[in-house]
């Protein structure tokens, strides 16, 4: 055990207060007992037929007699059941009631998110619809395009090699009056002059004759392509930007404004 020294103490009026309202309260615990089921006064065992209003307990008709309750506001406990319970009701029509709009609103709630989520579903297939659609128009366009670059580009190869067969058979041809008329122009004059008129014609027959102009069509087909493809290209950039997601709108700036 240890000792402290004396000194001077002072009194802590608070926790003496505290001590004594939970000092009361067990004794007035201690003090109500039941009588035949019903709550009695614990010190005078009477019924509790009265209440206090000031210290808000039951009591008998002794307690209301005494020094303690005298000056105190004492009511029938009937009556004052009575008054309480109507006083509780009325906050518990209070309660109920904010408890329905509560529960209004969960319903409320439920309904628009479930509308609203059938609306997803419903916009979700139509996307889908869609966007298969468009895949399978793009899909043949890029066939058809394709397509038609391969017929182009076989046209075009064609005609080189028409046109190179052609010239190389005439570069051939060219080769042998060349050489035809090289070897007479050795001769002597005497064999050189018996048939000069004919080598000279064959010669002048010989001329080369440059091919016809390449057709046009081809040109104005590759342009045709060119300009569908820039028409497809600017289709699918307007459709691009509007089919970005639109941004979600700041609720703080409507809060603020």
């Amino acid at each position: 055990m240890e000792i402290f020294p004396q000194g001077n103490f002072r009194t802590n009026r608070q926790l003496g207060t505290l001590v004594d309202l939970i000092i009361g309260q067990l004794k007035d615990e201690q003090q109500q007992a039941t009588l035949g089921g019903k709550r009695v006064c614990g010190k005078h065992q009477e019924a509790l037929k009265l209440f206090c209003e000031e210290d808000q307990t039951p009591i008998c008709v002794v307690c209301d007699r005494s020094r303690e309750h005298r000056a105190h506001t004492v009511v029938p406990i009937q009556e004052a059941a009575q008054e309480y319970k109507e006083q509780i009701w009325r906050r518990l029509d209070v309660l109920e009631k904010g408890r329905d709009e509560i529960l209004a609103l969960i319903v409320c709630e439920e309904e628009q998110s479930q509308e609203l989520l059938r609306q997803v579903e419903i916009d979700k297939e139509k996307m889908e619809y869609r966007f298969e659609k468009l895949h399978t128009f793009l899909q043949e366009q890029e066939r058809l395009l394709l397509a038609w670059l391969d017929e182009l580009e076989k046209e075009v190869t064609a005609r080189k090699e028409e046109n190179i067969r052609r010239l190389t058979e005439e570069v051939s041809r060219l080769n042998a009056l060349i050489g035809q008329t090289e070897e007479k122009c050795e001769q002597p004059a005497s064999e050189f002059m018996q048939d000069v008129r004919s080598t000279l014609r064959r010669c002048e027959m010989g001329t080369f004759q440059a091919p016809a102009p390449a057709s046009p069509e081809p040109k104005w087909r590759l342009w045709l392509f060119s300009q569908n493809f820039t028409f497809l290209q600017d289709a699918l950039k307007k459709l691009k930007v509007n089919l970005l997601p639109e941004p979600k709108p700041d609720r703080g700036k409507f809060l603020r404004g």
